[in-house]
């Protein structure tokens, strides 16, 4: 089945991204997930100076299922790409020639200056990559030098800089956005007005994944110390769907989607895409499970397409968005149904007359 969708007016040849992280650090690396057959790669971050990126060891820290020790939460300090521009300006190059027909996204992100934005557009855009994402959202480190999330957190600071960048750049820009703000829809519109052609969302959630009660110190632990970092893995997918639900009800029709957290397997991928992802992006996954995991990510949307009657990758694309309403409509919709008596026996004084788990498992739908 052919699972190709062109957005932006780039064809990927399936919607399945390697997100920008580790599993995009360097040329070899996006080279495998290419082989592997991903749709495309979004790089490690980049910016102009490198040797002001140090990075911390340990930087990962993981929060396990009590039951069965599965990882269920993943909290990363780790920055951007602490890599030479120079070095990643050849890279680019490289895998463009390697790799022509395959999708190759730079991650770009700089300090609050106009020439310094502007300047890595130009000499990243040279390489030849397909399309740009603005790391708005970064939650830890560089907001001390008021990059990352400080930009993303600020629709202001969010639709000048990428005015900055869409002045310059002739192929799509996506801004990345931050989930760490009450609505994100406003700095994502923000990024549309500044002339952003997509949306990625989300980034990771700002958090402590806990604390050693032996030494009383939160994890992970740099000589002692740590800082708050951010939050993916399975445990932030219900956030991300309602967030990419907001951008997918609340954005014009021709700005892209690229769908991000907590995606694992191909029924998380379609999730996203129903509810207005047209590309998913996968970062942690791939740490935990590998570059192979594409196959089971393109076999299931296969299976879910032909299962389902779905010609066309794109028919699935905010398939399941008419279905959000409001809490008196759904009151509304119950008592036309002549379902009113579900209605009373949900009442708060019901709660009294059966174990709280029963009661529990009584109003629960899946």
């Amino acid at each position: 089945m052919d699972l190709s969708i062109t957005i932006n007016g780039i064809k990927f040849p399936n919607p399945f991204l390697l997100g920008s992280g580790p599993p995009g650090t360097n040329a070899r690396v996006i080279a495998k997930s290419y082989d592997a057959g991903w749709g495309g790669a979004v790089a490690k971050t980049v910016s102009l100076e490198s040797s002001k990126v140090v990075n911390v060891v340990p930087r990962y820290g993981k929060l396990r299922s009590r039951k069965t020790d599965e990882v269920i939460g993943f909290e990363n300090i780790e920055l951007i790409s602490d890599r030479p521009i120079e070095v990643w300006l050849e890279e680019f190059r490289q895998i463009k020639k390697d790799y022509p027909n395959h999708v190759l996204v730079a991650s770009i992100m700089e300090e609050y200056r106009k020439e310094r934005w502007q300047e890595l557009t130009r000499v990243v855009q040279d390489t030849g990559v397909d399309a740009f994402e603005l790391n708005f959202s970064c939650p830890h480190g560089m907001t001390e030098r008021k990059m990352g999330s400080e930009m993303g957190e600020h629709p202001d600071l969010t639709e000048e800089v990428t005015r900055w960048v869409t002045e310059v750049a002739k192929i799509p820009v996506w801004a990345k956005m931050t989930p760490n703000i009450t609505n994100i829809r406003e700095p994502s519109l923000a990024a549309v007005r500044g002339g952003a052609n997509g949306i990625s969302a989300i980034n990771t959630i700002l958090s402590v994944i806990g604390v050693n009660l032996e030494t009383l110190r939160p994890m992970p632990t740099v000589e002692g110390r740590t800082v708050p970092g951010g939050y993916s893995a399975q445990a932030v997918k219900p956030i991300a769907l309602r967030m990419v639900s907001q951008l997918g009800l609340g954005l014009p029709k021709e700005v892209s989607i690229s769908g991000i957290g907590g995606i694992e397997s191909s029924h998380d991928a379609i999730e996203f895409m129903l509810l207005g992802a047209s590309t998913v992006q996968i970062c942690t996954g791939v740490m935990l499970q590998g570059v192979k995991m594409v196959d089971e990510l393109k076999e299931g949307l296969a299976k879910f397409m032909n299962d389902k009657g779905f010609n066309a990758v794109q028919e699935i694309v905010g398939k399941s968005l008419p279905y959000f309403s409001t809490h008196m409509d759904l009151v509304k919709l119950m008592k036309e149904a002549k379902r009113h008596k579900a209605g009373e026996a949900a009442r708060d004084n019901e709660w009294a007359q059966k174990d709280i788990t029963e009661k529990t498992a009584e109003l629960t739908s899946n």
